[in-house]
């Protein structure tokens, strides 16, 4: 069941409605409406993977509860590791014992030793990665005596699986959740108006943006060598809105859907692509899995108050596994290496952390200076992304060769400015255009429309939002599955 999908726009009131007034006020029965509510939500992709989920959730909830009454450190130490054991194993063979074998295989296969491991061809589970890492996050920090288990199974499985970021995130915290959770609820009409903002401006983010954005580079990418290098410059330009358009959206629409509910998930995005060096983008895309690594693994590592080396080291374990995290391809990984090869003369002259606050705050505009670190940000990050969508590292340096070579042509630029205004015309421009500005205008809230409308009129500002509704209904793409939904 997608977001963007006729079943979701029914499923929604539906449990809205329970949850609110056949539950009433009682807390521990929307509880468990939601713990059905993720099962059926998840089966409705795939019911036989359903049976890991609630393995998965049972086997970290148990491991908890021992690690808790366990009275010594190397009983403790036995069911983290276990739990930590069967999880990595699970996301292992599913997402990664392909990619390992063929690997393994190419390798030998070079010194001359043939071999054949064999593959496995199985269905990736939807969401594994994202619920996977909400389990780690739990046992870690019960063996790290940040929390004490917890007792409700109820309650731990709607915190694992709690269906508006079941799937695709954000990647949620026992410390921020679980309160919430066990918490009684109250309807607010204010949160959920704002809620129901959100889930707005994530579906024109979604399927007008996108979706729309993702017809254009898939062509482009598929028939790489059929186009000249500045039409290259544009797939990568689409894919780049794409990606952003696609998982943001994603997120507003969880987040929005959460809100609606009385419970507030960690923010994921927070406007990226007005950052000013490297080191920001990552503080403001996919900021629950870039903060998940840090305190997980970067700061245990020693993170940056080691020596030279170790800095270097433990950036690119960082980057490189948040590359490995997304698939099970050297794609993926020479994308986080690349990002560590910006991030790291940040780093090492102790500017990684300059860009803390929002860019141009208390302003209408940026600085030519803030600008021109924009653009280059900006750049550096679709250069990575080429990397991201390409469908092998043969194909990405390819297109990367060919985008170069090309860019000195002035005729290929009239031809990518052809490809533009006669085929994809002026629609989609003027919406990236349109959610650059709106974007801009917001990134001092929560999200774009979260308060910059507040001071319009009441009948122009419900124009805006009849607009918005009419964008996504006239001009949205043709059903897409989220790019996340793979990861």
């Amino acid at each position: 069941m997608l977001f963007n999908s006729l079943q979701y726009l029914l499923f929604l009131p539906l449990v809205f409605i329970l949850y609110w007034w056949a539950c009433g006020r009682d807390y521990k029965k929307q509880n468990i409406l939601l713990l059905f509510a993720r099962y059926f939500f998840y089966a409705c992709w795939d019911w036989r993977f359903l049976f890991l989920l609630i393995f998965s959730t049972l086997l970290d909830f148990y491991t908890g509860l021992k690690m808790s009454e366990a009275n010594r450190t190397s009983i403790k130490r036995f069911w983290f590791w276990l739990s930590v054991t069967v999880n990595l194993g699970f996301l292992g063979i599913f997402k990664y014992y392909n990619f390992f074998a063929d690997s393994f295989t190419h390798l030998l296969n070079h010194f001359g030793l043939k071999v054949n491991p064999g593959s496995i061809d199985v269905i990736l589970p939807v969401g594994i990665s994202f619920y996977t890492f909400h389990g780690l996050s739990y046992v870690i920090d019960i063996y790290r005596d940040k929390i004490k288990a917890e007792k409700n199974f109820i309650d731990y499985a709607v915190f694992v699986c709690y269906f508006p970021l079941l799937v695709a995130g954000p990647i949620e915290r026992a410390t921020h959740l679980l309160p919430q959770v066990q918490a009684p609820r109250y309807f607010r009409s204010d949160r959920a108006i704002d809620g129901l903002r959100q889930i707005l401006w994530g579906l024109f983010k979604k399927m007008v943006i996108a979706d729309n954005c993702a017809t254009w580079a898939n062509m482009i990418f598929n028939q790489s060598d059929h186009y000249s290098g500045a039409t290259l410059v544009l797939g990568a330009l689409f894919f780049t809105f794409q990606i952003y358009g696609d998982f943001s959206g994603y997120s507003d629409i969880a987040l929005g859907t959460s809100r609606l509910f009385g419970i507030e998930l960690l923010r994921n995005f927070a406007y990226p692509y007005f950052s000013r060096d490297i080191a920001e983008f990552w503080r403001r895309w996919h900021i629950s899995l870039s903060s998940w690594f840090r305190d997980y693994v970067y700061f245990p590592l020693g993170g940056s108050r080691v020596g030279l080396w170790q800095k270097i080291r433990n950036t690119f374990i960082i980057f490189t596994l948040s590359g490995f995290w997304h698939g099970a391809n050297w794609n993926f990984i020479v994308w986080g290496a690349l990002n560590a090869c910006f991030f790291l003369p940040l780093l090492l002259v102790q500017s990684n952390r300059q860009h803390l606050e929002t860019v141009a705050a208390g302003r209408m505009w940026p600085s030519p200076r803030e600008v021109l670190q924009i653009l280059l940000t900006f750049g550096m990050t679709v250069l990575a992304w080429i990397f991201f969508r390409a469908e092998s590292l043969t194909h990405a340096l390819t297109y990367l060769q060919d985008l170069m070579v090309g860019l000195t042509a002035l005729a290929q630029y009239k031809s990518a400015l052809f490809l533009l205004v006669k085929k994809v015309g002026l629609f989609l421009p003027l919406m990236i255009l349109f959610l650059l500005w709106m974007e801009w205008k917001g990134r001092e809230q929560q999200h774009a429309l979260a308060r910059q409308l507040h001071h319009w009129p009441r009948t122009l500002r419900h124009a805006f939002y009849y607009l918005l509704i009419l964008l996504i209904i006239g001009f949205g793409g043709s059903e897409q599955q989220f790019i996340y939904f793979q990861f």
